[in-house]
């Protein structure tokens, strides 16, 4: 199976047996108890019909055999047409209940690992493509409902062959036991390619979520590979990944294959032996000719469950590694996890990091013995060059990551000790990149307070920038924004995301380096949102609530009421600007760096040289 070697699986995969996952999938079903029953009752109806048909038709031959008649035959086409009437009705009323429960258990499946996936820290998303999880939720719980109504047919079938050896042992115990010992080679074939299904079908499904992983990535990024003109490469890629499902999944074919003309054979070669047997029983007196061929077609009946079996197994092994993925997903353990779940109701802001370490993987260790008070109200600024660990401060503060030791100390608790989504709630985050969803302005600013009203809303819109961004947008707060945004501008979006924030008035804001690619008109805007957002009042400079900022703008870090400096996951530089400058240190060298550019000197600076250099034109 050596084709099969590049596709890796997954690091929270793990394989059940078919007892755990038959047990896990019956949870499922627990709450259609009753139209389990029924359908239950419609096996052992369809069974017995199903089982009736060849006992009527070789009473028929016997009766003809003595008594030849119009009135027999007529008697034969009334008993077949309403036994097949009834076995279709029957059918369709068990058709009808297993699409209803199925539709359901697909429905709850998808909820509970859709759940288990948001439920997830983002360390599990950086490691994990998003296309493979998605492709778990849609297409391995669509396999599983496929897998539930082949067995339910299935089933209904071995139902008929239990029936079908109760009557044929009372009319020949010889042949019956003939009958099963040339059925015993279908059984052993079609149990020895189990495991080898399961291992290709498994590896089947790996590639083609590798093919939804490539196709989601190339359709959310397909902005960037035109601006570069990557098409042609994007679509090589995508040829590369389709074309490896495409050989594995043909080779699986081909091994799957070879079950079907293998049970053929072996029932060919079993229909022969009774029909030598039988005939020699009949010549002999021992055996009816209706009887002999109640035997013949009880051949059929054997070995068509077990060839159903062996065909579809496929589709049932697909539908077994498809349960198995999901509920992968469902039983992955998080990395992050609380050892508690204290609620407060209103936090004061404190935070406290204490000989914290923190790394990403083994090999990327981000912040070493890390110490840092922030009071409660307190303005905070972080910053440092690219890698120093300044959002990774903030994400730990978010709880998006599991640090490796220390503590880290919310209004005096342990984070780990708090209750995560209540605690979420009193914390806004606004990040460089801000993600909107499908729907208007309004939508997206309600998106964590559905009930704060529009009137609100749009006072404290216009209290940004006189509320000229408001009015730059085609429908005011009704504009549709677009896939992520994408009818908007960097700098709207970003208005949006911080009004979304601070409709919800959070008592910790973080707003990592959201002004890092906006225009200096919509900057001012955004620390116009700032303060409202941590609550500041110009006449006291006072703030009532506690901000995190992550800056690559001057005028964001200079309204903090401490800065931060950061390098490689330690703290080396505190105070405020005037002093940190006045030090000539690390944060003097960021300044010269990336600030004095934007600071109102450099900009009458340049301001003088141009008119000097207009002038000596």
């Amino acid at each position: 199976m050596a084709f099969f070697e590049s596709l890796d699986a997954e690091k929270y995969d793990r394989q059940y047996n078919d007892l755990t996952l038959v047990r896990r999938m019956a949870r499922y079903f627990a709450p259609h108890r009753r139209a389990v029953a029924m359908v239950a009752v419609t096996f052992l109806a369809m069974a017995g019909l199903d089982a009736a048909l060849p006992v009527i038709i070789a009473q028929a031959v016997n009766t003809l055999a003595a008594m030849p008649g119009t009135n027999t035959i007529l008697l034969l086409f009334v008993a077949v047409l309403l036994t097949n009437s009834a076995f279709f009705a029957v059918n369709y009323l068990q058709r009808r209940t297993v699409a209803r429960v199925t539709g359901d258990l697909i429905g709850r499946l998808r909820s509970d690992a859709f759940r288990a996936a948001i439920a997830h820290d983002l360390s599990f998303y950086d490691e994990y493509s998003s296309g493979r999880i998605v492709s778990r939720i849609t297409s391995d719980t669509q396999e599983f409902a496929n897998v539930t109504v082949l067995v339910a047919d299935t089933f209904s079938q071995f139902l008929a062959v239990f029936i079908l050896t109760f009557i044929l042992w009372q009319t020949s115990a010889s042949l019956t036991i003939v009958l099963w010992l040339t059925t015993l080679p279908v059984i052993l074939i079609a149990a020895g390619y189990r495991r080898l299904a399961r291992y290709v079908t498994r590896q089947g499904t790996r590639a083609m979520a590798n093919v939804n992983a490539a196709i989601q990535e190339t359709v959310s990024g397909i902005a960037v590979a035109k601006n570069f003109r990557q098409e042609a490469t994007v679509y090589d890629e995508f040829r590369q990944v389709n074309r490896q499902s495409y050989r594995i999944n043909v080779r699986r074919g081909f091994v799957l294959a070879a079950v079907f003309p293998t049970l053929w054979v072996v029932a060919g070669a079993s229909t022969a032996v009774l029909v030598y047997l039988g005939g020699v029983e009949v010549a002999r007196g021992a055996l009816t000719a209706g009887a002999w061929y109640l035997f013949i077609q009880a051949v059929e009946r054997f070995f068509f469950p077990f060839l159903n079996v062996a065909s579809f197994w496929a589709q049932v092994q697909a539908g077994l590694s498809a349960a198995e993925r999901v509920f992968a997903l469902m039983d992955a353990e998080p990395k992050v996890k609380q050892a508690g779940s204290l609620r407060l109701e209103k936090l004061r802001g404190e935070i406290e990091f204490d000989r914290l370490n923190f790394r990403y993987t083994s090999k990327e260790v981000v912040l070493t013995d890390f110490s840092l008070h922030i009071r409660p109200g307190e303005t905070v600024a972080l910053v440092g060059h690219t890698g120093a660990g300044k959002s990774s401060v903030a994400k730990l503060i978010a709880r998006f990551y599991e640090f490796q030791s220390g503590r880290l100390l919310i209004d005096g608790h342990d984070i780990r000790s708090l209750d995560l989504h209540a605690y979420r709630r009193q914390l806004g985050i606004v990040s460089q990149v801000p993600f909107l969803f499908t729907g208007t302005v309004m939508d997206n600013i309600r998106y964590a307070s559905p009930e704060v009203s529009e009137v609100e809303i749009e006072r404290l819109a216009r209290q940004i920038g006189g509320g000229e961004w408001l009015e730059a947008l085609p429908n005011g707060l009704h504009t549709e924004v677009g896939q992520r945004g994408a009818k908007l501008s960097l700098g709207q979006r970003q208005l949006v995301a911080l009004m979304r924030v601070l409709v919800q008035r959070p008592a910790i804001f973080i707003l990592d380096e959201a002004t890092a690619s906006v225009d200096p008109f919509t900057e001012e805007q955004i620390q116009q949102a700032l303060d409202l957002l941590l609550h500041r009042s110009m006449a006291t400079s006072t703030s009532l609530g506690t901000g995190i900022i992550i800056a690559h703008r001057l005028s964001t870090v200079k309204s903090a009421d401490r800065i931060v400096v950061l390098r490689r996951g330690h703290i080396i530089e505190e105070g405020n600007h005037n002093a940190l400058l006045a030090q000539g240190g690390h944060y003097a060298e960021l300044y010269n760096t990336y600030f004095r550019h934007q600071s109102l000197e450099a900009i009458n600076a340049f301001g003088e040289y141009r008119r000097a250099a207009l002038a000596a034109d």
